[in-house]
């Protein structure tokens, strides 16, 4: 593997290097104190396999730089490093295209479970953001999910429908004849306007409303 750290504190970059590294002894790491030291990486090594982005950084930084990774590296997918834990950070976070979103206070076993479920084209939503959406639902806060239904795209449902059938973003992409990059976009935007954070709440919903 080849992985980006984008962050400002060199202790947090080692620290995350090290912990790659003895995950996997052949992983290479390039890190960048700033989002514009880590765009230049990634437009000058196209192998990388994926990016760690701090929120909080000097010069910039924040949401906007995961905006700037995916117009300029679409391919390469962006898993947020961030000390918040509030559930609206994660949900816009996931919604501006990041494909993972780790609080640092995880431990290093959740870090690298992420970072695989990353690569193996799913999204990683961490366990504060789920308990967030449980507690809303029982509440009655939130849209209801059967009703969401209708605002998504007709290519939307059909994405929806190869998820309920258990079809990883790969296979859903041959399924659809549709790029990896656009799948992904619209698993994202399903999520979001479901108001759910994983697959498996998506295909619930759509059970319920009789989808599938």
């Amino acid at each position: 593997m080849k992985l980006l750290i984008v962050d400002d504190h060199p202790v947090l970059r080692e620290g995350l290097a090290a912990l790659l590294q003895q995950a996997a002894a052949e992983t290479e790491i390039l890190q960048a104190c700033d989002d514009a030291a880590g765009l230049s990486l990634a437009l000058s090594h196209p192998d990388l396999d994926a990016v760690f982005l701090d929120l909080n950084m000097p010069g910039g930084g924040g949401m906007p730089a995961i905006q700037e990774f995916g117009r300029c590296r679409p391919d390469l997918p962006v898993i947020v490093l961030s000390s918040s834990e509030d559930p609206q950070d994660i949900r816009r976070a996931l919604g501006l295209g990041a494909l993972g979103y780790i609080p640092k206070s995880a431990s290093p076993r959740t870090i690298l479970s992420a970072l695989q479920l990353v690569l193996s084209g799913s999204v990683y939503v961490p366990p504060v953001l789920v308990t967030a959406a449980a507690s809303a639902s029982s509440s009655g806060g939130g849209p209801n999910g059967p009703q969401a239904l209708a605002h998504l795209t007709e290519r939307q449902v059909d994405v929806l429908k190869q998820l309920c059938r258990g079809l990883s973003n790969k296979e859903i992409s041959r399924e659809l004849n549709l790029s990896e990059k656009t799948v992904k976009a619209h698993i994202t935007a399903i999520f979001r306007t479901l108001n759910v954070v994983n697959r498996l709440q998506a295909a619930a919903v759509a059970r319920q409303a009789a989808l599938v």
